[in-house]
């Protein structure tokens, strides 16, 4: 059994524990609303340049685009995009993110990987996966100035031929329980996924004739990187959401099993306090006794003297 100085100082380590768990607790909450807050932002604008593409592809249908290429090469070029976190401590986020990519890479010996966050490069350096590029110091600070310098990466690329598919492998915050990884093209784009859907007007009047100049080619030119920018954006806002979310989770848990703990060292400590005091008035009552039993048999031994 434990003495009770062992019990303390196991206690003061798990209390020390406890604080910075929920510490932790607080800094992946107060990041999570943060990057929310970043994200719902600029939602408007992302709705805007997507609403406008549609508008472009659904008046020009025969517009010829570079961004919309769907190359006859018989031996595609794929790119992967992974982003993963800078850190542990949020547990299962980064394993099955890596996983689901992994299992893509694996079926193309010619894939080209990139990859965001310290996780995701020591994960496929150790399993001995070539890494073609690194986005350092992205995943734990994700910003719009950052998204652009990825996409117009990509967009290189992608326009020299370097790369004919592009996809995202990150993880999507469903709900505060449901954290799913998900794999999204972001190069070539897809007609299909800019349906027309036109919004009515505010003031319920019919929306007007738009043209654009010089050409709905160049306008695409334009708006087509912002589009990019704002779909990566969001994937690294929606994974940053997920880890914060996953290590919220973990942090809890472990602070919760801090405080089970605790409660059960504390039992621990007053048994042991509680014996030690027991045992300190046994060996004085049973130090004591010796004395009065010397004193009985010297009284005994005057009482048969006397008799005689």
């Amino acid at each position: 059994m434990e003495s009770i100085k062992e019990i303390r100082t196991h206690i003061d380590s798990v209390e020390q524990t406890l604080k910075i768990t929920n510490a932790m607790y607080l800094i992946s909450s107060s990041k999570l609303r943060k990057a929310r807050r970043q994200l719902n932002d600029v939602q408007p604008y992302f709705m805007k340049i997507t609403e406008t593409i549609s508008d472009i592809l659904h008046r020009a249908a025969d517009v010829d685009h570079a961004y919309f290429d769907r190359r006859s090469n018989k031996k595609h070029r794929i790119g992967y995009i992974v982003i993963t976190g800078d850190k542990g401590l949020a547990g299962a986020y980064n394993h099955n993110v890596l996983r689901m990519a992994e299992e893509h890479i694996i079926k193309d010996a010619d894939a080209t990987l990139f990859v965001i966050g310290q996780a995701g490069r020591n994960y496929f350096r150790h399993r001995g996966i070539e890494v073609d590029g690194e986005f350092m110091y992205t995943a734990q600070d994700p910003t719009i100035y950052r998204a652009r310098e990825i996409s117009d990466t990509f967009i290189e690329l992608f326009r020299h031929g370097q790369l004919d598919e592009i996809y995202v492998v990150y993880t999507e915050m469903v709900s505060a329980m449901k954290l799913e990884p998900k794999m999204i093209k972001l190069l070539p784009l897809d007609r299909d996924a800019f349906p027309w859907n036109p919004r009515p007007r505010a003031d319920g009047s019919e929306r007007r004739e738009v043209t654009y100049m010089p050409s709905p080619g160049q306008v695409l030119n334009h708006i087509v990187p912002s589009y990019l920018k704002s779909v990566l954006f969001g994937t690294m806002v929606e994974s940053f959401c997920s880890e914060q979310n996953a290590r919220m989770s973990a942090m809890d848990t472990a602070t919760d099993n801090a405080r089970a703990l605790l409660k059960e060292l504390s039992l621990h400590y007053n048994r042991a306090r509680q014996s030690a005091i027991t045992q300190e008035i046994t060996e004085i009552v049973g130090g004591s006794q010796p004395a009065g039993d010397d004193w009985d048999d010297d009284w005994d031994d005057g009482w048969d003297d006397a008799a005689e």
